[in-house]
């Protein structure tokens, strides 16, 4: 079964077209795509005309460039396509020596089985679709990250405290106004447990905005007198503090 949910194209490359129509007469009762270039340098130009491919096949024997240095290129340019090298017997030891050059995902022999040409050819979809899932997990982490930097880049220049406590009562976030409200310590309390860092008189405060969802009301703190304004969401209270020269 196909994990990718994109039209499945494979690019086959061999300098041989009775290889080229045996490699597309295996995949015919399979819904792939398949593009069948006679040179190394026909193939680049599918790639760059015709992609984006999941899968190169292509053979190592060829004139000008070989398979190795081709999927090398490959590789370079479109580095999420899965790549195979096909060959014979008699090239197994250099394609071996050569094979992280090109990261090639597996050699397949001449000749080979139709149906474990298949499978292979299943496993790489798999692989292709693992590839990608995990790039968009990393890109989607990645733009979470700076829009939480930026988050509390603004939040450090706001002219108010500003804190976050999870459901543990820990200080997930303190601005630095809320620092110098909060305790006389001189570094930042990120990390630290509200009541113990901050006196039972804050940590009852996130009690009360627990049960209560959302609060406003005055407090004195080592900072000052100021009012405190309180939300639950999720489980993380937001605290923030207006006053003592806030």
């Amino acid at each position: 079964m196909n994990d990718c949910t994109e039209p499945v194209k494979i690019l086959c490359v061999d300098d041989e077209r009775n290889i080229l129509q045996a490699l597309e007469r295996s995949f015919l009762d399979d819904n792939y795509e398949i593009v069948s270039a006679t040179s190394a340098a026909e193939g680049l130009r599918a790639l760059e005309e015709s992609g984006p491919f999941q899968v190169v096949i292509s053979d190592y024997r060829m004139p000008v460039m070989n398979g190795v240095d081709f999927l090398k290129e490959v590789y370079a340019r479109w580095p999420d396509t899965i790549r195979l090298v096909l060959s014979g017997y008699a090239d197994v030891g250099a394609i071996v020596a050569a094979i992280n050059e090109g990261h090639i995902y597996k050699f397949i022999p001449k000749p080979w089985d139709d149906e474990d040409l298949r499978l292979t050819i299943q496993k790489s979809l798999e692989h292709y679709a693992l590839q990608k899932k995990n790039r968009e997990l990393r890109e989607q982490l990645d733009a979470a990250n700076r829009s939480l930097e930026f988050s509390q880049s603004l939040l450090g220049t706001l002219p108010v405290g500003v804190a976050a406590i999870d459901e543990h009562d820990m200080i997930t976030y303190a601005n630095e106004r809320a620092v110098k409200l909060l305790t006389t310590a001189a570094s930042g309390i990120a990390g630290e447990n509200v009541a113990v860092c901050c006196g039972a008189a804050l940590g009852g405060l996130v009690e009360q905005v627990r049960r209560e969802n959302s609060i406003s009301i005055e407090i004195e703190l080592p900072g000052g007198q100021c009012r405190v304004l309180g939300r639950d969401r999720a489980g993380t209270i937001t605290l923030v503090f207006l006053g003592a020269g806030a």
